[in-house]
């Protein structure tokens, strides 16, 4: 699905929406990223030498995930993290990069949603983290 697609389902928008593309395949949701050289967390982030920030991939690894909660997510509820774990950096994102995240759920007890997932440039493993979020109403 395209970034409009995706506005039907995460309630996200510019400049906080930050997975560009997701499909739906053997229960996992795999997303791609492109970083432009634009972003705003690039701007300061760091000058001369742009990287994108580590609770940023972390951002984008949540968001591809809650693509898999289409069904649940939509309307009255706001996703939103309630624990991060297991978070390792492996290597550096920069502009012009496509960050293709892997995620799958895990686990789930009421409103609470457990994940793992994976984000990659280039096949290479550049971080990886297990995570919760909440479905609150709004």
């Amino acid at each position: 699905m395209n970034k409009e697609e995706i506005k039907n389902i995460l309630p996200h928008r510019e400049p906080m929406l930050l997975v560009d593309e997701v499909e739906l395949r053997d229960g996992k949701a795999h997303g791609k990223i492109f970083i432009r050289g634009d972003e705003y967390f690039l701007q300061g982030h760091f000058p001369g030498n742009p990287i994108v920030p580590g609770v940023i991939q972390c951002e984008m690894l949540a968001q591809s995930a809650c693509v898999l909660l289409s069904s649940e997510a939509r309307g009255n509820t706001t996703p939103v993290f309630t624990s991060l774990d297991k978070v390792k950096f492996r290597g550096m994102v920069k502009p012009g990069d496509t960050l293709e995240t892997e995620c799958e759920l895990t686990g789930q007890r009421r409103y609470f949603y457990f994940a793992k997932g994976v984000g990659r440039v280039n096949g290479k493993v550049v971080v990886t983290a297990e995570f919760s979020f909440a479905l609150l109403p709004n």
